[in-house]
């Protein structure tokens, strides 16, 4: 049976469909971040390498923590990505040549898509009220919990050192996917993501950065925020 690495459902144009709407509704291009992710997953906290951290690295003041929070350096990141794509050029590495149509073709049509929810706006505040401010209002606690993924973990290739997995309740787990197991989804990236908790179990001995939950982790950085001997 082949792994099943880019499919969380059964049925592969669902798993498509998901991801592309999913997408559209936070301003991040679909088609664009699965290669950013790979690349991710391939060079993860590499300062040289890995896309998430050449983007932006790691607040380490004060200052740099609440902008961050604030989820501002992500959406003015997202729009200019967006354009970038579309105009398709300069491309990162991590891009293959035949992945780019695609990705321009989807920045165009996202971008044409939210001319048309601002355009709606002139004549209903509807978007605004049920997707906008909803999407505005979350930003800072999904950049809390992505954080903890591998904010203050060691710059090295082994995926136990430089990955970070945080325990938490059952309700962020559901609705994050069993993503808190980071760890074993970095080392296994092909076990799907309802196998991670037993995943979690065979490997629990072996996990050498760990968090008791998102509160204690963020207690534990913003603790050490502009301390140059931390």
């Amino acid at each position: 049976m082949r792994p099943r690495t880019r499919r969380p459902f059964a049925t592969p144009w669902l798993n498509e469909a998901a991801g592309h709407l999913s997408g559209l509704l936070i301003f991040l291009p679909f088609t664009w971040f699965r290669y950013f992710h790979l690349a991710h997953h391939r060079h993860t906290n590499d300062p040289e390498r890995d896309p998430e951290l050449l983007s932006g690295a790691k607040p380490e003041t004060w200052r740099a923590y609440l902008i961050h929070v604030s989820g501002l350096p992500y959406w003015w990141g997202m729009l200019g990505q967006i354009l970038h794509n579309a105009r398709d050029r300069d491309p990162a590495p991590y891009i293959p040549a035949r992945a780019r149509p695609r990705i321009r073709r989807e920045a165009r049509v996202m971008l044409a898509l939210y001319a048309l929810a601002g355009a709606s706006l002139l004549i209903s505040p509807l978007l605004f009220w049920v997707w906008l401010l909803p999407l505005l209002l979350g930003q800072p606690a999904l950049r809390l919990y992505l954080l903890a993924e591998h904010g203050r973990c060691a710059f090295v290739a082994n995926m136990l050192e430089n990955t970070r997995t945080t325990y938490t309740n059952r309700a962020v787990r559901f609705l994050a996917w069993n993503m808190p197991y980071h760890i074993e989804h970095h080392s296994l990236p092909n076990v799907p993501f309802h196998r991670l908790p037993e995943l979690n179990r065979l490997m629990a001995e072996d996990l050498r950065v760990t968090s008791e939950g998102y509160a204690r982790f963020t207690r534990d950085y913003t603790g050490t925020l502009g301390d140059p001997n931390r």
